[in-house]
C-alpha cells in the first residue's frame, strides 16, 4: 500500500472568518478527509474543524506592522522544516517558498497602484518583496487564481509560463439554503423590514458599501424610476455601512422609499435574506471573486454584476444573470434591473444560477486542486528521473 502524502499549508490564519483563510479551510478540511493525504496546517490562528489535521502554530511579529509577512514566512519556514520531510507544501500566503501558491488577491504593487492609488508605504514594500521573491525565487512549481481576473493580473505583473498558472475558484455549500423554507424566509424578512409580498425585492450584501459600488446600484436605480415612475421594487442593503450617507444619495435620486438598510447580519442568518430576494446586484469597483455572488446563486438569485468583479467567470451572459462593463454607465445598470425585474425572466435565469452553483461546489474545487497536486508531482518524478544517480 502505498504511504500516505504528506502535505503542509501555510496560512497567517486557518478558518476564522471568510475570505482567504475560508477558502483554505474549506479546500483543506476535504483534502485531509482523503485518505492519500496526511495534512499538517502551519498557522498563527486557526479554529480547527475536525480532528483530521494536525496544527503547528506559527509566531508572528505584528509590531511594527511591516514585519508581520516577513516574520510569518520566517517561522513557517522553521516550523515546516522541523516537521517534514513534506512531499508538497501549499501556501495562501507569502513565505519563502512552496510548491503550490494559492493567490487570494492580485499582485501587491498593482493593488496598491491601480486600486488603492497610493504611495507604497514601508509595509507595502515588504509585503510586494515578499511576494516577489516567492513568485520568483521560491520554487514554486503551480500557481492558483480565484478567477481569471486575478490570473491576468498575475500574469501582467510576473513573466512566468501561463501554463503554470491555473483558476480554482472558491465553492459554494449548498446545505445552508437546503435546511430553509423559501417562503417562510419571505414572509418573514419581508414583513420584518416593512417590504410588501409582491414588490421584487433586489439584495445587496456588504460590509464595504463603498468598493461594492453601492453608489453606482443607487444612481442605477434612479435611473430606472426616472424613465418608469411606475415600475414597483425595493432595495435592501444588507451590511454596516454609511447608512446616512447613502440614504441621502438615495432621497436625492428620488428612490428613497425604496432602499431599506438593514444593518450587519450574522453570516449564519444570510441565507434566509437570500431566500427572500428575487434578484442580486453588486456593481464593485474591483473584486477579485465575490463569493456573495455564488451564495445568492445557489438561493436561486440571478445576478447582476460588474465587470471587475472575479465572479463574471461563472455568469452566463442573459442566462443566470449579467456583467455591466462599466458600473457607471447608469443606464445600462437601469435597462439591466428592468430585465430582471420581470417575473418570469428572473425565475427562468434563477434555475439557471442555482444550476450554476450547483457546478462549483467545494468538491468540484477540492478535485481541481487535487489535480494541481498531480500536476506537482509528475514535475517531481521527472526532475528525481534525470538526476544522475551514484
Amino acid at each position: 500500500m502505498e504511504d500516505k502524502r504528506r502535505i503542509a499549508v501555510a496560512i497567517p490564519k486557518y478558518g476564522l472568518v471568510g475570505g482567504a483563510e475560508g477558502f483554505a479551510a474549506e479546500l483543506t478540511e476535504r483534502i485531509a478527509a482523503d485518505p492519500r493525504f496526511e495534512v499538517h496546517v502551519f498557522t498563527n490562528r486557526w479554529a480547527a474543524a475536525s480532528g483530521r489535521i494536525a496544527f503547528h502554530q506559527v509566531p508572528i511579529v505584528a509590531f511594527p506592522r511591516f514585519l508581520i509577512a516577513p516574520s510569518f514566512a520566517w517561522f513557517a519556514r522553521r516550523r515546516i522544516a522541523a516537521a517534514g520531510p513534506f512531499d508538497l507544501v501549499h501556501t495562501h500566503d507569502r513565505v519563502f517558498s512552496a510548491d503550490v501558491y494559492t493567490m487570494h488577491g492580485v499582485p501587491h504593487r498593482w493593488w496598491v497602484r491601480e486600486v488603492r492609488k497610493k504611495r507604497m508605504s514601508l509595509f507595502d514594500r515588504t509585503t510586494a518583496r515578499m511576494e516577489e521573491r516567492l513568485v520568483r525565487e521560491g520554487g514554486c512549481r503551480r500557481f492558483l487564481a480565484v478567477s481569471e481576473l486575478t490570473r491576468r493580473i498575475f500574469l501582467s505583473e510576473y513573466p512566468v509560463d501561463p501554463a503554470r498558472v491555473s483558476v480554482v475558484h472558491p465553492g459554494i455549500d449548498a446545505a445552508p439554503y437546503e435546511k430553509f423554507d423559501r417562503e417562510r424566509c419571505r414572509r418573514e424578512i419581508r414583513s420584518r423590514f416593512g417590504i410588501d409580498a409582491d414588490d421584487p425585492l433586489i439584495l445587496f450584501v456588504s460590509m464595504n458599501f463603498a468598493v461594492k459600488g453601492l453608489d453606482h446600484l443607487l444612481r442605477g436605480l434612479g435611473c430606472l424610476r426616472r424613465r418608469n415612475p411606475e415600475r414597483r421594487f425595493r432595495l435592501l442593503v444588507v451590511g454596516r455601512g454609511d447608512q446616512k450617507g447613502y440614504g441621502r444619495l438615495a432621497r436625492e435620486l428620488g428612490i428613497g422609499d425604496a432602499v431599506v438598510f438593514t444593518g450587519a447580519m450574522a453570516r449564519e442568518d444570510l441565507p434566509e435574506f437570500y431566500l427572500a430576494g428575487d434578484l442580486y446586484a453588486m456593481l464593485s469597483r474591483f473584486d477579485t471573486f465575490g463569493m456573495v455572488v455564488l451564495e445568492a446563486m445557489a438561493a436561486g438569485l440571478p445576478v447582476l454584476i460588474s465587470g471587475s468583479v472575479g465572479a463574471r467567470d461563472v455568469v452566463r451572459e442573459g442566462e443566470n444573470g449579467f456583467v455591466v462593463g462599466n458600473p457607471e454607465d447608469e443606464e445600462t445598470v437601469a435597462a439591466r434591473i428592468g430585465t430582471l425585474l420581470d417575473k418570469d425572466v428572473r425565475e427562468r435565469m434563477g434555475w439557471e444560477a442555482e444550476k450554476t452553483a450547483g457546478e462549483n461546489s467545494w468538491e468540484a474545487a477540492v478535485m481541481r486542486v487535487l489535480a494541481v497536486y498531480e500536476e506537482v508531482r509528475e514535475d517531481q518524478r521527472l526532475v528525481s528521473s534525470k538526476m544522475p544517480h551514484p
